[in-house]
C-alpha cells in the first residue's frame, strides 16, 4: 500500500516553525459567521497583531491551520471553511478549546503522519525509515528520493528537503539551546514522546504503549485508515493494522501488545460498529456495513472524556 498521493507532495509553507499549542485556536478565533476565516486574516497589516507573532509566523499559522484541517478550502474563495471537528473541539466551550488535551496533539499528529495531509516529511518518517536510530543528514538523501520518484517533474533543492526534514524533527524532538524565545516554547507534537534525540542530533523513535493515545483516537484513526485503504473489505487484519502503510500502528509506533488490547476493546467502544476476533489464530477485526463518518466523529467526541 501506498502512501497518500491524492495531494500534492508539500515539503514546505511552515517557514521552518514547528505547530505551536495555541496556533489552532488563534485561527479559529478569527472566525467570522458560519464558521468561515477570511483569507484577508493571514494577509491584511493587521494579521501580525491579531496573531501575535511576526510575518513569517502567520504564514506558518495558517500552513499548519491547513495540514491539521482545522481550515479547509472554500466555495467561496474569499474565506477558508472550518471543518466540523475543529468546531466541536476548538470553540469557545468546546471539547478543548485550547488545545490542552493530548488527543488534540494525537489528532494532528494523525493528519500529518497518518494522511500525509501538507506533510510529506512527516507521512515519509513515519512510515518509510526503519533504522533503529537516524540523524537529520542521513534522511536527507532518501527523502530526495522518494520525492524524486513520486514526482519526478518537481526541482526540490537539497536545502528544501533538509530544512522540512529538521522542522519535522524539532515537532517531535525540540531544540531548547540558543534561537529565539519562540524556541523556547514546546511544540504542539512534542507532549507524544514519539521521537527522542538520544545524543545530539541522533534520534530514534520512542516505541510501545502511549498512555495518553486515547482509545478512541485510536478507533477514529483505524476508521480513517479503512476508509483510505480497504473500504470495500468488511474485514482487517492485525498485520494490517499493526504494519500497513499509513496504518495506526506505524503512525503511532505502538507495540503489537498495545496494539491487541485496544482492538478487544472496539466491540464495547463502538457498540458493535467494529469487532475483534481470534479464532484459529486468525486475527482480526470486523466492520459493519454503512459510512462510518458518523462513528468517526463519535469517537473523536469520546476520545475528549
Amino acid at each position: 500500500m501506498a502512501l497518500n498521493t491524492a495531494n500534492a507532495h508539500h515539503f514546505s509553507g511552515h517557514e521552518t516553525f514547528p505547530l505551536r499549542q495555541m496556533w489552532l485556536k488563534k485561527v479559529f478565533d478569527q472566525s467570522v459567521a458560519g464558521y468561515r476565516v477570511p483569507k484577508a486574516a493571514f494577509s491584511d497589516e493587521s494579521a501580525i497583531a491579531a496573531f501575535g507573532v511576526g510575518k513569517n509566523m502567520v504564514s506558518s499559522i495558517r500552513h499548519w491551520a491547513l495540514a491539521c484541517d482545522v481550515l479547509r478550502d472554500s466555495s467561496d474563495s474569499r474565506f477558508f471553511d472550518l471543518s466540523p471537528v475543529a468546531i466541536e473541539v476548538l470553540c469557545d466551550g468546546g471539547l478543548d478549546p485550547y488545545a490542552e488535551s493530548p488527543t488534540t496533539a494525537w489528532h494532528a499528529h494523525w493528519w500529518l503522519a497518518g494522511k500525509g495531509n501538507r506533510a510529506t516529511t512527516w507521512s515519509w518518517l513515519f512510515n518509510h525509515v526503519t533504522s533503529p536510530t537516524f540523524t537529520r543528514q542521513e534522511l536527507e538523501s532518501p527523502l530526495e528520493n522518494f520525492a524524486r520518484k513520486h514526482d519526478p517533474k518537481r526541482r526540490l533543492s537539497a536545502s528544501t528537503l533538509s530544512r522540512d526534514l529538521d522542522t519535522c524533527l524539532r515537532s517531535y524532538a525540540p531544540r531548547f539551546a540558543g534561537g529565539s524565545p519562540e524556541d523556547f516554547a514546546e511544540p504542539l507534537l512534542g507532549e507524544l514522546g514519539l521521537i527522542q534525540e538520544i545524543h545530539k542530533g541522533q534520534y530514534a523513535f520512542r516505541r510501545g504503549p502511549k498512555a495518553t493515545l486515547h482509545n478512541a483516537l485510536f478507533a477514529y484513526a483505524l476508521l480513517d485508515y479503512w476508509e483510505r485503504s480497504e473500504v470495500s473489505m468488511s474485514s482487517m487484519a492485525f498485520e494490517t493494522i499493526a504494519y500497513g502503510e499509513g496504518s495506526p500502528g506505524r503512525v503511532f509506533k505502538l507495540d503489537e501488545n498495545s496494539i491487541a488490547e485496544r482492538l478487544m476493546g472496539l466491540n464495547d467502544l463502538t457498540s458493535g460498529f467494529l469487532a475483534w476476533t481470534d479464532t484459529a489464530g486468525l486475527r482480526q477485526v470486523h466492520k459493519q456495513a454503512g459510512d462510518s463518518n458518523e462513528m468517526r466523529l463519535n469517537m473523536i467526541r469520546r476520545a475528549y472524556d
